[in-house]
Order: C-alpha cells, then sequence, then structure tokens
C-alpha cells in the first residue's frame, strides 16, 4: 500500500497568477496517472468559511454538498479531478482557532500554554492527515492561500516545514512565481520570482519545483538563473505562459514531464497515464466553429471585467463546458441592471441568450426584471440562477398573473403579494442576526415534473443540486402559476418546496432555485447548461433567417 503523500503549494511576487488552477492541474496528472488524489484550500484569514465574505472582494462563494461554503478554489478542484470534495478539503486559520480554543477550554491541552508556532501547526497537520483519511487518498495536494512573505500564511509553512521534517521522503514543495514584462523595457524579468524563492526559504522551505507564471513561455536563460537561485536543476523549472483555456494548463505541463519528476522525488513507482479525454475535451473548445452572444445581466458588474470572473466563476465555466458541446464559443457580455434602467432594453438586442445568475439585495432590481420580461416576451433563451429564478417569479407574477404589487419580500417587505418570502425555519435566524453559514446550503433532493424541458434535459426525475439561500417561492401562487402557463418544473423531494419554474411554449425559459453551476464538469457539462447552449445555438441557426430586430418587443 502506498503510503500518503504530500504535495504543498504556495505562490510569489503578486496574487492572482492561478495558484489554484496550479493545484487543480497537478491533481490532474497524478490522478490520470491511477493515484486517488485529493485536494485542500487553506486561507489565511480569520473568517470560518467564506460565506460572508463579499464576492465582489474575494471571489465566488463555492458550495460544497455538505453544505461549507468555501474558496473558488474547490470549484476548480472539483472541475480538474471531476469529483465531489467535502469540509475536510477547505480550512481557514479561523477554523484553526476556534479548534485550539475549544480544546483549550475543554482542558484538552492538559493546562500546559497553548503556543502560537507550536499548536497551530500541529492541528493544521492533524486536518491534512484527516482529509487523506477521509478521502482515501494516496496523495494530497495542499493550496496555501495568499502570497509568500505575508505574516498570515506563515503557520500553513510552518505545518509544511514539520511535516518535510518527519516524512522527509512523502513531502515536496511547488513553488509558483511571477515574471514580469515591464513595457517600458520589453524584457522578461527574473528578479522578483528569485526573491519570492528566497523568502519562501525564510520560511525553512525549498522549493522542489518552481512554475515560472508568465505572458510567453519562459526561456532557458531565465530558466537557469532561477535554477541557480533555489539550487535546483533547470529541469525543474516548468514554464507556465498564458493560455487561451485554463483546461490547457495540465496538458502544457505534463508536455515537460511534470507527473514523471514530482513521482520520481516523491519516490512513487510511475504508472501509465492517460489524459485522452481530456485532450478531446480542449481540443473542442479551441476548436468550436459557431459564437454566440449571451448577456449576463445582474447587478454587481459596475466594478469592472476583472472582479466579474471571479465573482461568478463557476457560471462562466459551466457555460464554458456546454457550449463546447454545442460545437460553440460563447461570448459573454457583462450587463449591469442600472444600464438598462438608465438607458432602456435596447441594449439587450441581439443577443442570442440570457443569464440572470444568483445576488442579494435590491440595488437596480427593477432592470433585472425588465430584462427577464425582455427574454420572456421576445422568445430568448433565458436561464434564470437562484436570485434569477425570484426575480422571474415576479416578473410573470406582475406582467401575466396582474399581480402588479408582486416582489420578493427581501426587497420589498410590505408588498400584497410575496412571491418569494423567507424561510419559516429562517424568520428567527434573521432577526437575530444569525447569519453566517444559516442559509439552505449544500445538497439537496429534487423531484422533476414529467415532460417539462427541465425533466428531460436530466434524463432522470430525481436527482440533488446544491443550494445557497435563505428565500424561497411562496406555495400560495402555485395554482395561479400554473394556470396562467408557468410550470412548477421541479420541488424538493418532500413536494414542499419549488426547486424549478419552466415557462410553456417558449424555446428555454428555467428558473431554478439551486445552483446547477456548481456540479458542472468539463468532461461532463451539467444538463441545464447543455440544454440551455442547445437552445442558444438554434437561436444562432435562426438569426440569418428573420430579422430578428423587428421582431423584439420591448
Amino acid at each position: 500500500m502506498l503510503r500518503t503523500k504530500f504535495i504543498f503549494v504556495s505562490g510569489g511576487v503578486i496574487s492572482g497568477i492561478g495558484k489554484g488552477i496550479a493545484t487543480s492541474s497537478i491533481a490532474l496528472l497524478l490522478k490520470s496517472r491511477g493515484f486517488s488524489v485529493t485536494t485542500i484550500k487553506a486561507d489565511p484569514y480569520l473568517n470560518l468559511d467564506a460565506g460572508t465574505l463579499n464576492p465582489i472582494e474575494h471571489g465566488e462563494v463555492f458550495v460544497l454538498n455538505d453544505g461549507m461554503e468555501c474558496d473558488q478554489d474547490l470549484g476548480n478542484y472539483e472541475r480538474f479531478l471531476d469529483q465531489d470534495l467535502n469540509s475536510t478539503n477547505y480550512t481557514t486559520t479561523g477554523q484553526i482557532f476556534e479548534s485550539i480554543i475549544d480544546k483549550e477550554r475543554a482542558l484538552g491541552y492538559e493546562g500546559k500554554t497553548v503556543e502560537f508556532f507550536q499548536h497551530p501547526p500541529e492541528e493544521i497537520i492533524s486536518r491534512i492527515k484527516q482529509c487523506a483519511r477521509k478521502n482515501r487518498a494516496d496523495i494530497v495536494v495542499f493550496e496555501v492561500g495568499g502570497t509568500v512573505g505575508e505574516y498570515q500564511n506563515l503557520l500553513f509553512l510552518e505545518a509544511n516545514r514539520l511535516l518535510k521534517l518527519k516524512y522527509p521522503r512523502d513531502v515536496l514543495h511547488v513553488h509558483l512565481t511571477y515574471l514580469p514584462i515591464p513595457s517600458s523595457i520589453g524584457e522578461m524579468k527574473s528578479k522578483p520570482a528569485q526573491m519570492s524563492i528566497h523568502q519562501l526559504a525564510t520560511a525553512g522551505i525549498i522549493a522542489d519545483f518552481v512554475l515560472a507564471r508568465a505572458q510567453v513561455a519562459v526561456d532557458e536563460k531565465r530558466k537557469e538563473k532561477i535554477a541557480v537561485a533555489c539550487g535546483l536543476s533547470p529541469d525543474d523549472i516548468i514554464s507556465a505562459p498564458d493560455v487561451e483555456n485554463i483546461y490547457q494548463v495540465p496538458l502544457n505541463f505534463e508536455n515537460q514531464d511534470l507527473s514523471d519528476k514530482i513521482l520520481k522525488k516523491l519516490y512513487i513507482k510511475p504508472r501509465k497515464r492517460d489524459l485522452s479525454d481530456w485532450k478531446v475535451m480542449v481540443n473542442s473548445a479551441l476548436t468550436a466553429k459557431k459564437t454566440a452572444k449571451i448577456a449576463m445581466v445582474g447587478k454587481y458588474f459596475s466594478t469592472g471585467d476583472f472582479t466579474l470572473s471571479d465573482a461568478y466563476l463557476s457560471v462562466i465555466e459551466s457555460i464554458k463546458h456546454a457550449a463546447a458541446q454545442n460545437d460553440i464559443k460563447p461570448k459573454l457580455v457583462w450587463i449591469d441592471s442600472t444600464q438598462i434602467e438608465k438607458e432602456g432594453l435596447m441594449i439587450l438586442a441581439g443577443f442570442d441568450g440570457i443569464v440572470v445568475p444568483g445576488g442579494f439585495g435590491g440595488r437596480a432590481v427593477e432592470g433585472i426584471i425588465s430584462s427577464i420580461q425582455f427574454a420572456r416576451q421576445n422568445k430568448i433563451p433565458y436561464f434564470g440562477l437562484c436570485f434569477g429564478m425570484q426575480l422571474a417569479a415576479v416578473e410573470f407574477a406582475r406582467n401575466v398573473c396582474a399581480l402588479k404589487d408582486a416582489h420578493t419580500t427581501e426587497i420589498n417587505s410590505q408588498t400584497n403579494h410575496p412571491i418569494i418570502h423567507v424561510m419559516e425555519s429562517q424568520k428567527e435566524k434573521v432577526e437575530k442576526k444569525e447569519l453566517g453559514g444559516s442559509m439552505r446550503l449544500g445538497s439537496w433532493e429534487f423531484k422533476a415534473t414529467k415532460e417539462t424541458k427541465f425533466a428531460k434535459a436530466y434524463g432522470i426525475v430525481t436527482g440533488s443540486e446544491r443550494h445557497r439561500h435563505r428565500y424561497e417561492f411562496n406555495n400560495k401562487y402555485r395554482e395561479i402559476f400554473e394556470k396562467k402557463g408557468m410550470q412548477i418544473a421541479a420541488t424538493t423531494k418532500d413536494g414542499k418546496l419549488v426547486e424549478a419554474l419552466e415557462l410553456k411554449d417558449h424555446p428555454f425559459f428555467i428558473g431554478v432555485q439551486f445552483h446547477p453551476e456548481l456540479k458542472s464538469r468539463p468532461l461532463r457539462p451539467h444538463p441545464l447548461y447543455l440544454a440551455f447552449m442547445k437552445a442558444v445555438s438554434e437561436q444562432v441557426k435562426t438569426e440569418g433567417l428573420t430579422n430578428k430586430k423587428s421582431l423584439l418587443k420591448y
């Protein structure tokens, strides 16, 4: 039996250079060699989880089956590995300190002094081993959050150092660093990368491999400089240039024999690799022949493109997964709903599909509701995700059911027609401000209505999806919705909560209370995203047959 091996991944120079993708790629490569692999993300903040963090500042909150609200990198791990993770795959400094304080209060340390640089690293190591056991992993890939040189992640690096001391043949470290090309100089500079490697060494860790991130492939001269800086062979410096599609990253690494090199340093006998399905998937994404314009309508888009992709990362990737299988390259256009309120619905003319992702709060909601009406009336494929389903219900209630005051109580608590209202079990929590980790979270089973597009997409009438919300469809309005042409396409298994709404006589108009993007994988696109992109594809086909603008309703 293979003794568990541990790979730590750190980042240097600047944040946001793809440490999560690098970790995911390493894990995929080792899994492709026939090993059982799992991953851990360690975030160095004091929050217990990511649930209370602003997604615009921190990025998407990813939810696991067991309800853990975690960093978006867990989404990358699941997508690359094509396997479900659990709460042992995510830890924060806050979790570490909470466990230690709880143990200290229970006299778990038997009166001994609890030391800052002794007990937290021990707790971290204990959690790493627990994760390996629960996931039955041969290899654990551990991503150290933050950037080398920050004091916040020193405890995780110390855990790395101690584990290496105890198991020198079973632990290695991969350092992702950045080589800038200043426009005023026009030459790739390796000095920042060298400095980050030196900073890592001050924590007592010598990198075994360096992933050299840059706009273009790193040349041999720079590899030699970096190798000298950290005492490695140039062969252990892996070039990591920008790519068109993130799923190319593991293939680039493997072209440089990274998995063979890792296995050798971990004293593991190599096994045959198999990346054939992955290569086919990447090729399909890169060679798609058609282009489709999809409007992403929401109210969190005013801070610029750099934050958008982080806030809705899983939605973006899910669209890409499904688009590739429909021979489409999606062109996503971010439309802030405040623009719709100011400039009108002409902004939406010419789009092949409209998506309203999740969100909270009342700002610019009327712009979103108008865009949903636009999609409904003009037969444009529409996909509403959580908040997008709730507002679709509000729009339908107002404009089809003639319930003019209809709204969600999240925004208008005094509405005469609370189409969406807070769950009974949530009211007390909201009143007491018990908000962290208290929403309807994680995996819930659903029951689909037969013969709906929803059921046909899945090919089954039962399944499970992941949730993250506090408000629900008001069952008092089920009858009038059905009577007016909006089907209850799915409910919870017990039939008590509405999980999906679907409009009859429309190419694709589905709103779901859950987040299907949390379960989409590049090799297994989510069935609802596949159905949506198929409808979008049909929309693209008919563009040349009619003058679409003449048909638009405003």
